[in-house]
């Protein structure tokens, strides 16, 4: 079993695949071959797998695991797929996930003059993911852009002026001369547990609810106010990195809040 683990995760390393990615791949291939308990892999087997977490898990949690796990069947060669969960379409994501600008706001006020503070503005402003920190670089600062390479593809991040000179104050304040900004006391990289760790603790201290605080609301705030501006769908899925429109709208989903002000400001016209 662990032979195989080992051969998936060179494998998945040689198809480039983000540390993270591959880290979930090899948990999930894992936990499935632990709940086999020795029986051979089969569909029946992996539909089961499947029935089984579905009752501890979300819709989505679950369809992640399939993904998972078809790639895990495909690389032992195995004709065996699952079907993922049928998902219904959500109009409106739930109200206590969508974080405000006025609670991020809350959150930079909090977090003034931590490390935290320049990490959550990098994220916000420029749309990238938490995993792709390790870009901004003090060079790619100085450029005004950073260029991202994943799965052999390669976009530009433009960094603003403004949080340019924020970041070059702050990598002159810590005596970073080169490389990336956002590094440990060893001078690793930030890591993503790292951030994600610091932003919920933060939450007690802006008064933010901790269900909305987490890198990837940054992104999703980036996209909302970008298309608040511009109303441009394909510019924005270049910007995030999106080679499918689809995934960008998701990006966009409100809690609903806009669309009945909208209808209540129409009502005022349309009822006596």
């Amino acid at each position: 079993m662990y032979n195989q683990l080992e051969a998936y995760s060179c494998h998945l390393t040689a198809e480039e695949r983000a540390p993270a990615t591959i880290e979930k791949y090899i948990r999930e291939a894992g936990a499935f071959l632990d709940w086999l308990n020795g029986v051979e892999i089969s569909k029946d087997q992996a539909v089961k797998y499947k029935q089984f977490i579905a009752e501890s898990r979300a819709v989505a949690g679950v369809n992640a695991v399939v993904a998972a796990l078809n790639k895990f069947f495909a690389f032992l060669g195995l004709d065996i797929k699952i079907k993922p969960l049928k998902i219904q379409r959500q109009t409106f994501t739930r109200k206590e996930k969508e974080l405000s600008h006025e609670e991020y706001i809350r959150l930079l006020e909090a977090a003034q003059d931590t490390r935290l503070f320049y990490v959550i503005q990098t994220i916000c402003a420029t749309g990238i993911r938490v995993s792709e920190l390790k870009y901004i670089t003090v060079e790619a600062v100085q450029d005004g852009q950073a260029v991202i390479t994943n799965k052999g593809k390669a976009r530009i991040i433009f960094i603003p002026e403004k949080l340019q000179n924020t970041l070059l104050q702050y990598a002159r304040k810590h005596g970073i001369t080169g490389g990336c900004v956002f590094i440990t006391r060893t001078g690793n990289p930030l890591d993503r547990r790292n951030i994600w760790a610091d932003m919920k603790k933060l939450c007690k201290k802006a008064g933010v609810d901790p269900e909305k605080v987490f890198p990837h609301n940054l992104r999703r705030l980036f996209a909302r106010e970008f298309y608040s501006l511009e109303k441009d769908l394909n510019r924005l899925a270049d910007l995030l990195g999106h080679s499918d429109v689809n995934t960008t709208r998701i990006y966009l989903q409100e809690s609903g809040m806009e669309h009945q002000r909208i209808v209540e400001r129409l009502s005022q016209v349309l009822l006596l």
